[in-house]
């Protein structure tokens, strides 16, 4: 990091250029040490992670349980907070937890606590919560301040009241919040992906939108390099121009197509990323291959909205899941098998008439010929040669589940069809027990923007000193 000569509105000293290193695509993935040795020879401003995702769905956030391994987040933490503190630059951490709702948050600071404690090292560290309540929520819903966003359906009141946990996705304005507290570690709760990556640039005075761009890539590491790796290590270096990007492993490098590539993924409209306060405006980025290992990012603007939005997430119990895996290997069967499954179905329901069918889901799943795509596969006329069935129900309660995915299993197991010739069972089971409980099923119940006054408000800021007692 080059020294310069202005300050900023911040109060801090201007550089040519501001460098911040992701160490791994999510906190827990792990990553080479080699490849982050070579980061901190860098001398970054700042390292930075994120740490969770709606990607695995809304079961974590309903539950309030890490989709990641306590161990393994550790053993990344006890390499990043070292390495900060060694360095004295902040380590940053988005969406604690995987979900970022307040257990989640509780979670990952036991292990901060943990990490610090073994190090025998004491650091001030920052927390932002990020959960909201029912109240205030429903206050949004009456102002008409909450908007569907994409295709979910309009919220009502008792979405908001079935969920077991709702949290809104802060901007970078409570992470920089942090950093002015001269935070060592900042841990937050749901965070936009890139903001614990941009906070540090924008802070510094960098433009928002190169900065929210690079955090856009860096947020994945290496999985934008090729070969791409969600557990490797990438150095983003901006300027008041552009950023650069360079995977640290040498055996990955990054492209114009890669790092391009990247940029487009996870957006409705390539050209649009919507985030907490804006919109970055893709139209007029340029990508440059500077070398065999690096890319240069210029061009990337940013669109104020006239209003601050923030996303909302929630998840709400909706039953209880049981499922069994079988495979289907009989051509005759795999022919008709559409007409066979539906005919199980009703076999079931007419067996348990005292069940409406609204309130138990019997579902198939065929592997190997639509299972994916559903009804948008476009290859389904294929004759597949066999298919992995997932039998799966969800009912009110867990004992309701078992009885009718065992009754549809068995059902299944033995169903005549035309033309068939064997007399054993149509299914093959890896497994036994076939049938294999697996407790409560959460859906999304928020999905949804709230208009807010304030960025920051919704977002309280704790600093403790944690560790050892010096």
């Amino acid at each position: 990091m080059i020294e310069g000569q202005a300050n900023n509105r911040w109060g801090l000293t201007l550089t040519t250029h501001i460098s911040i290193l992701s160490p791994t695509a999510i906190l827990g993935y792990g990553f080479p040490e080699a490849s982050f040795r070579e980061g901190l020879s860098r001398r970054p401003s700042a390292i930075a992670v994120d740490a969770g995702s709606t990607d695995p769905g809304p079961y974590y956030l309903g539950a309030g349980q890490s989709f990641t391994d306590r161990d393994a987040v550790k053993r990344d933490l006890a390499l990043m907070i070292e390495a900060g503190l060694d360095l004295s630059i902040p380590v940053l951490i988005g969406t604690a937890g995987g979900s970022g709702a307040a257990r989640h948050l509780r979670w990952c600071l036991d292990i901060v606590q943990d990490v610090l404690l073994d190090l025998n090292r004491s650091a001030h560290v920052a927390h932002i919560a990020a959960d909201q309540s029912v109240e205030e929520v429903t206050r949004a819903l009456a102002e008409g301040r909450i908007s569907q966003l994409g295709p979910v359906k309009p919220l009502t009141e008792r979405d908001i009241i079935d969920s077991t946990c709702i949290v809104a996705q802060m901007g970078v304005e409570p992470v920089i919040g942090a950093l002015n507290q001269r935070a060592d570690i900042i841990v937050t709760g749901r965070c936009y992906d890139p903001a614990v990556f941009a906070a540090v640039p924008i802070r510094a005075g960098y433009p928002e939108a190169l900065a929210l761009h690079m955090g856009k890539i860096l947020e994945c590491a290496a999985i934008a390099a090729v070969p791409g790796s969600g557990a490797d290590c990438m150095l983003g270096t901006l300027d008041h121009d552009g950023f650069v990007l360079e995977a640290l492993n040498p055996d990955r490098h990054c492209t114009v197509t890669s790092v391009a590539a990247h940029t487009l993924y996870e957006k409705a409209d390539p050209r649009y990323l919507p985030g907490p306060g804006g919109v970055l405006d893709l139209t007029s980025c340029r990508f440059e291959q500077i070398d065999q290992r690096r890319v240069r990012v210029t061009g990337t603007r940013l669109n104020p909205s006239e209003r601050y939005t923030v996303k909302l997430e929630g998840a709400k119990p909706v039953g209880f899941r049981t499922i069994a895996i079988a495979g289907i290997r009989a051509p005759d069967l795999i022919s008709q098998l559409d007409q066979v499954l539906e005919d199980v179905r009703r076999t079931v329901f007419q067996n348990f008439q005292s069940i409406d069918e609204a309130d138990v889901s019997v579902i198939f799943r065929c592997y190997g010929r639509d299972a994916v795509m559903g009804e948008l596969e476009p290859s389904r006329d294929l004759d597949p040669h066999e298919i992995g069935l997932v039998i799966e129900v969800v009912a009110a309660t867990q004992a309701l589940a078992d009885t009718i995915c065992s009754f549809a299993r068995s059902t299944l197991l033995h169903f005549g069809y035309p033309g068939r010739q064997s007399t054993a069972g149509n299914l093959a089971f890896p497994y036994s027990p076939s049938d294999i409980s697996h407790g409560v099923v959460y859906e999304f119940s928020l999905y949804h923007l709230m208009t807010v006054d304030d960025p920051v408000s919704l977002f309280p800021i704790t600093v403790d000193l944690m560790g050892a007692r010096q």
